[in-house]
């Protein structure tokens, strides 16, 4: 099997800024185009509709900085550990913007900050995994020292994400990299430096992701 390809720590620093941005700038715009309708508008009916539009705008966009501060962010010194249950919160805002149903079944503990990075990141695996809707059932087992994830993805046309082949095993070398593709590419990156293996595959409809610990 191809040996995994590493970008240049600058380009991947430039990609994951540029898939941040991407992932805020819809609300952000949205909250600006609602302040423009304030601005314009003297109908009550008008400010009420902008109002609305500014306020979940705001909580969306609080959501989605939130999530990337810990998938993305430093999140704490190098070693640092974090509550599940700071994670559950952040992956649980995320979600609320999107179309799938989210349930999360995890220990009342501490983990390494590396693999609660991987865990988030393979929350926006299994998003894209059932693209139109459904529902992400999330398991977490209780092993600190060797944990295991477990992502059940069921919807309407459910699928093994088509950049999972490659991007997460690193073999990018005939793939172009951008602020898309930069963050399943991520996630393996994430998941060979905690020591863990990340497989996708079908469970009849559905899509079945696991990361467990790889063999010493």
């Amino acid at each position: 099997m191809t040996d995994a390809v590493e970008i240049e720590a600058l380009d991947l620093a430039a990609l994951l800024c540029s898939r941040v941005c991407h992932d805020i700038i819809s609300p952000v715009g949205a909250i600006n185009n609602g302040l423009e309708v304030l601005d314009e508008e003297n109908g009550e009916e008008m400010k009420a509709f902008a109002f609305d539009l500014i306020r979940k705008s705001a909580r969306q966009a609080s959501a989605k900085l939130q999530f990337a501060r810990l998938a993305f962010g430093a999140a704490g010194s190098a070693g640092a550990e974090i509550d599940l249950g700071d994670a559950e919160k952040v992956a649980r805002g995320w979600m609320d913007g999107e179309k799938a149903q989210f349930s999360w079944t995890a220990p009342v503990a501490l983990m390494a900050k590396n693999r609660v990075k991987l865990l988030l990141n393979l929350v926006l695996l299994a998003t894209s995994a059932v693209p139109r809707g459904g529902s992400i059932k999330v398991m977490v087992s209780p092993s600190a020292s060797e944990p295991s994830f477990t992502f059940h993805c069921s919807g309407p046309n459910a699928r093994i994400p088509p950049a999972f082949e490659k991007l997460v095993p690193g073999h990018i070398t005939d793939v172009h990299l951008d602020a898309h593709a930069v963050q399943p590419y991520y996630t393996g990156l994430l998941a060979r430096a905690c020591g863990m293996s990340v497989a996708a595959v079908l469970d009849g409809a559905d899509v079945v992701i696991t990361a467990t610990s790889s063999p010493v």
